[in-house]
């Protein structure tokens, strides 16, 4: 089956949402962002100065992707997040493994 491109997510508007911090953090997202010393505004600014590496269409409950950006430290961080209801959902945080991407944070092993 073909993708279907509404499905996908429109990364002008989770931008814009996340510009106007209208923005719904889950519960894993928090989690692990602590773990990991990760600040919301690392995640913000990832995600402003970032793109698209991984489209999720299929995600429950909305089409999600991955963001790879950098952070307020200069850190590159992948962000899983959609957009529902008008509202940015960051699902997870975390920088990416060595063993699972290249050294250019995009590409899987």
């Amino acid at each position: 089956m073909q993708e279907n491109e509404e499905q996908l997510v429109d990364f002008e508007r989770l931008k814009q949402l996340v510009s106007e911090r209208s923005i719904l953090w889950r519960e894993h997202a928090l989690q692990r962002m602590n773990e990991r010393r990760i600040s919301k505004a690392d995640v913000k600014v990832a995600i402003l100065s970032g793109e698209v590496i991984e489209d999720y269409p299929d995600a429950y409950p909305t089409p999600s992707c991955l963001v790879l950006g950098c952070t307020v430290g200069g850190k590159w961080i992948h962000v899983v997040c959609g957009v529902l209801n008008d509202v940015a959902v960051i699902i997870t945080v975390y920088q990416p493994d060595s063993r699972k991407w290249l050294p250019d944070g995009k590409t899987r092993r």
